[in-house]
């Protein structure tokens, strides 16, 4: 760790964290920056965003070889990652919004404001996400089982 500021009432320090060691940091986020670019770039979630939603926030994706690419992750985080690929914004036509009734300057803002209104946790979000499940098996992912919900747990 390396300190970088000081903080100007107080007199506290405050830290970043880094990495001890070179090329560490943010190794899962390039996988999964590399599963993106392969769905984008192979079609794989056309017109079945609502499922590639489902998968990225509420269940694991993996290599082969049992590398985890995503473990499951916040809106919050899709929603930069989304920004980050600079996906195209007219996919959200697919869960019946228009591009122009969400925020238009902000990026982020704009996809999370798109996954909130997309109804994930719905039933038909998972089934659009066991539909995604053999598409992105062909281009080498693992994709885990939904989550289960209350309402699912088997009889006792």
């Amino acid at each position: 760790m390396r300190e970088i500021g000081a903080h100007a009432q107080s007199g506290t320090r405050w830290m970043r964290r880094t990495s001890p060691l070179p090329g560490e940091r943010g190794v899962g986020m390039d996988r999964l920056r590399d599963f993106l670019e392969a769905v984008r770039k192979h079609g794989a979630a056309q017109g079945n965003f609502r499922g590639l939603l489902h998968i990225l926030i509420g269940r694991r994706v993996a290599l082969p070889d049992g590398t985890v690419v995503s473990a499951g992750m916040t809106w919050r985080e899709l929603a930069a990652e989304f920004k980050r690929a600079r996906w195209d914004r007219e996919v959200v036509r697919e869960l019946g919004l228009n591009p122009a009734d969400l925020p238009p300057r902000d990026r982020q803002r704009f996809w999370y404001t798109a996954i909130a209104q997309s109804g994930i946790h719905s039933p038909e979000a998972a089934a659009a996400g066991d539909r995604l499940v053999e598409p992105l098996r062909s281009l080498g992912f693992v994709v885990g089982p939904a989550p289960r919900s209350s309402g699912d747990a088997p009889a006792s």
